[in-house]
């Protein structure tokens, strides 16, 4: 088994490393940069085979390309792509298979996945996610399997999609206790008014959640992000084990992300963000919308038969009088929600109804 982190970098193992892209379709030994043909074969014409032949794929409106079909035992490391156009982001759906099954453990709009869910870039700069200009994503979550992993790309758009990817992976043996990676996506648009947001309703079984990234649209004045974070673990009914103190508190942030004479203010840390502030242009954009992420790495949350996760869509109004300053008050926001959590099995039944491209669009 390997070891992961940097002190297993100088030890010796049984593990032997792959990788899968548009130049090594299969990541066969020796199987890189033989293409005859593919996206660069025009502009590579004068310089011959092994010269970025193949450095892409297209998506064709209404098709699902697979990108990785792997043979285990063995554990994916590393996810790398761009898509061009960036509003593909939303326009098409990352879904992740493990061990032959049929349902998807992963099934999350590309964007979304990696903290860019609003079609419009933005840095992050975290441990197990990085997005750099312009529009680089990268995947750190580690992602084992024992018989087979596959990963696809539906595209629900009514144009091209031109991929560039990479999937960089290890065989090697997998512990028998190794959880199944899993993501979760789930949009309230907007959330009815006096409920709350869903981001996992009930999973079952045991694992440990490890990340929330939310796309917030702001559909009313003042404060927005008043709303607590609740988690209901193993057979909470009413009331939940963990809960928060406000959106921004889950977040790493406190006093509303606002800094005085600067207001909303953007941070990207290695567990924690608000990674992006799109503010109103006084024209067709109109409304205020933001991007955050919270890694549960140092502190996963475990849970041994069921999970269930919510948050309130709850801002602040003016004062009621008699010296009060300020009520919480209900809004309906449009929250958008990736979770991403592991789990002793390949795939959940409690996997939300796959979107339609209506339900994803945010242009």
């Amino acid at each position: 088994m390997t070891t992961f982190g940097l002190d297993g970098i100088s030890r010796r193992t049984r593990a032997v490393s792959r990788s899968i892209s548009a130049e090594n379709f299969t990541g066969a030994k020796s199987g890189g940069g033989r293409a005859t043909e593919g996206t660069g074969a025009v502009a590579a014409s004068r310089l011959g085979p092994g010269w970025k032949i193949s450095p892409s794929i297209d998506i064709a409106p209404g098709t699902t390309a697979v990108l990785a079909d792997i043979e285990g035992p063995g554990t994916i490391r590393h996810l790398w792509c761009t898509t061009d156009p960036h509003r593909a982001w939303r326009g098409t759906l990352l879904r992740m298979y493990w061990e032959g099954e049929e349902e998807p453990a992963v099934e999350v709009p590309l964007g979304d996945f990696f903290c860019n869910g609003w079609n419009t870039f933005s840095q992050v700069s975290s441990v197990p996610i990085a997005v750099n200009p312009n529009g680089g994503f990268n995947a750190y979550w580690p992602m084992p399997f024992h018989r087979r992993a596959r990963i696809t790309l539906e595209n629900l758009t009514a144009e091209k999609v031109t991929l560039y990817y990479q999937v960089d992976y290890e065989l090697d043996e997998v512990e028998d206790d190794a959880l199944w990676f899993h993501a979760q996506w789930r949009r309230s648009h907007p959330v009815p008014y006096g409920e709350v947001h869903t981001l996992l309703d009930t999973v079952t079984g045991a694992g440990g959640y490890v990340g929330t990234y939310l796309a917030w649209g702001v559909n009313s004045p003042g404060w927005w992000g008043e709303g607590e974070l609740k988690f209901y673990l193993d057979g909470d009914d009413e009331f939940p084990t963990l809960c928060g103190t406000g959106t921004e508190d889950y977040f790493g942030g406190a006093w509303n992300f606002d800094v005085p004479g600067q207001g909303y203010t953007a941070y990207t840390t290695p567990y924690l963000g608000l990674n992006q502030i799109l503010r109103p242009d006084g024209l067709y954009n109109s409304q205020q919308r933001f991007g955050m992420y919270r890694w549960h790495v140092l502190d996963p949350i475990r849970f041994s038969e069921d999970l269930r996760v919510t948050v309130q869509s709850l801002g602040i109004g003016p004062g009621q009088g008699n010296g009060l300053p300020h009520r919480y008050r209900h809004t309906s926001d449009d929250i958008a929600s990736t979770s991403l959590f592991y789990l002793d099995a390949p795939s959940s039944a409690s996997r939300p109804a796959t979107p339609d491209l209506l339900t994803l669009e945010v242009d």
